[in-house]
């Protein structure tokens, strides 16, 4: 008797989030909430309106998606941040993918701090991320990358890493930013790279006073990173040998240049 060779395939995670928000007697409230799959949304109590984001399957490898979608209503104050760090594990084969679009209507303001992402040896990652403002809205954007978890002793040799990153208003690019790192890039980690530094963070603040914030984020960032202020938007660099030491230089940098506490999973 012949017996068939069936392929083992390997279980993929496949989550969506999906949330609307709208100003109502002053207050930004939640319209709309779709979650499936891994993807999840909590809103818990707190002085403002604040969604974090959660993927229940623990990080994500290759074949994983995630697709996040928020809209925000005319007038509207959001923080977006994830309940923990996300993980990017090595992948077997294919690549894990995610998708995310926060769509930012007039007058409206977004506060977009995820916690870290940690990239263990052998990820593949693709992510694609945009902030789509409109009329006069304004956004804060924080971006946090680890190789590996210091520790822990991980090293981080073999990775694929394609992380795109856009900031528009009214459809035209205001921010872009294309982040690429493969083996050969970790390689000639240099001066010119990372310098042997294995967490590094982006923020970017759109905003019609963002110059005058200029002074306030390079006393607050000292010698832990570099910022510089242009055509409304503010852009600042940062890096630290593992990821507490560079937590605790953005937090101060938040602080400085943004009014209000932070989110409160980052506070726990």
């Amino acid at each position: 008797m012949l017996h068939q060779t069936i392929p083992c395939q390997l279980p993929r995670a496949q989550g969506r989030v999906r949330a609307g928000f709208a100003l109502r007697s002053g207050t930004t409230r939640l319209e709309r909430l779709h979650q499936s799959g891994s993807g999840k949304a909590m809103l818990p109590p707190a002085g403002g309106c604040e969604l974090v984001l959660l993927n229940t399957s623990g990080g994500l490898t290759g074949g994983d998606r995630m697709e996040i979608a928020v809209g925000q209503g005319p007038g509207t104050r959001l923080v977006v941040t994830t309940q923990t760090a996300e993980r990017a594990y090595r992948s077997v084969t294919g690549r894990a993918g995610v998708r995310a679009r926060y769509a930012v209507a007039d007058g409206a303001h977004l506060d977009l701090l995820p916690q870290e992402t940690i990239l263990f040896d052998r990820a593949a990652l693709v992510r694609e991320q945009e902030v789509a403002l409109a009329g006069s809205a304004s956004c804060l954007w924080a971006e946090v990358l680890v190789l590996g978890r210091a520790a822990m002793g991980e090293t981080v040799t073999r990775l694929d890493l394609s992380d795109r990153r856009r900031i528009s208003r009214d459809g035209r690019p205001v921010f872009v930013e294309n982040l690429r790192i493969t083996d050969a890039a970790l390689a000639g980690c240099g001066p010119a790279m990372l310098a042997g530094r294995r967490a590094f963070a982006t923020l970017v603040l759109v905003a019609p006073d963002a110059a005058d914030r200029l002074g306030r984020a390079r006393d607050a960032l000292g010698a832990d990173g570099a910022a510089s202020a242009f055509d409304g938007k503010l852009v600042a660099r940062l890096m630290a040998p593992d990821g507490w030491e560079l937590r605790q230089a953005l937090m101060r940098l938040i602080r400085a240049i943004r009014p209000g506490p932070l989110p409160r999973v980052w506070q726990i």
